[in-house]
């Protein structure tokens, strides 16, 4: 078998991004042809001339426009980008509320959505999207996950994969009021060019040093979705259609 490189990109902020990256390349580390570059950010868009697929855990980055552009030409390409958990997120903090400004179009449009808030971490149902036939899914049962509940607009052609309901407040969200009972997406995929982008929102960790400055101390550990059996199933199956070895 021919070498694999892989980029994986995991940083920034309000997160347990050590414990993630750590779990992912332990994923990753299963295949003996993959070879993996890891970064802090998404400065290291050389690697794309090379990479066979690129896989994302990262909250509050902010690629400058020729990194959103080297990424969105990296697709469009043909490439294969697995995103996961935040990264579509970009934060701004405002008396208001947290706000999620339409800063980075490029990247957006790329990952074919935007991040706008979550309701406070809660159980919650995730399910196959009606319709929704591909391999990340097959025989993938509803489960419960206590993890964040991602709300986003969305960009461009998508093809849900799983999803859950959710009407309501997103307290502490500028854009908070969520009234429309529709599908939330758990998973997608965004055809984009010649290549695709697999979003899977799941995903969340936290230690006790992740929110500072903000708080000096958070006072518990978060693992959310982590700690179950199918979050792994699905990370597996994200990595092996990154890998362009699962349809």
């Amino acid at each position: 078998m021919p070498r694999i490189d892989a980029w994986l990109i995991c940083g920034g902020r309000w997160h347990d991004f050590d414990f993630a990256r750590l779990e992912l390349l332990k994923l990753l580390a299963e295949d003996q042809d993959v070879r993996v570059r890891v970064s802090w950010d998404f400065r290291d868009v050389e690697f794309l001339s090379t990479a066979r697929c690129v896989i994302s855990y990262t909250c509050d980055l902010r690629p400058s426009q020729a990194e959103q552009e080297a990424l969105s030409d990296y697709v469009r390409a043909g490439g294969r980008w697995f995103a996961l958990h935040g990264t579509n997120s970009v934060f701004e903090f405002k008396p208001d509320g947290v706000h999620s400004p339409r800063a980075l179009p490029t990247l957006m449009q790329t990952l074919g959505s935007q991040f706008i808030a979550h309701p406070p971490i809660a159980p919650y149902r995730v399910q196959v999207s009606p319709g929704a036939d591909h391999p990340f899914v097959h025989d993938i049962a509803p489960f419960e996950t206590a993890d964040e509940l991602y709300l986003c607009e969305y960009h461009g052609e998508i093809r849900p994969l799983l999803e859950t309901r959710f009407s309501g407040e997103a307290r502490g969200f500028a854009e908070s009021s969520w009234p429309d009972d529709t599908p939330r997406l758990v998973a997608y995929l965004h055809p984009y060019g010649a290549g695709e982008v697999l979003y899977y929102t799941l995903g969340h960790c936290r230690g006790r040093w992740d929110m500072q400055p903000m708080l000096e101390e958070y006072p518990r550990i978060e693992r959310g979705s982590w700690e179950l059996p199918v979050h792994y199933m699905l990370l597996r199956r994200g990595i092996a259609w990154a890998k362009g070895q699962l349809a």
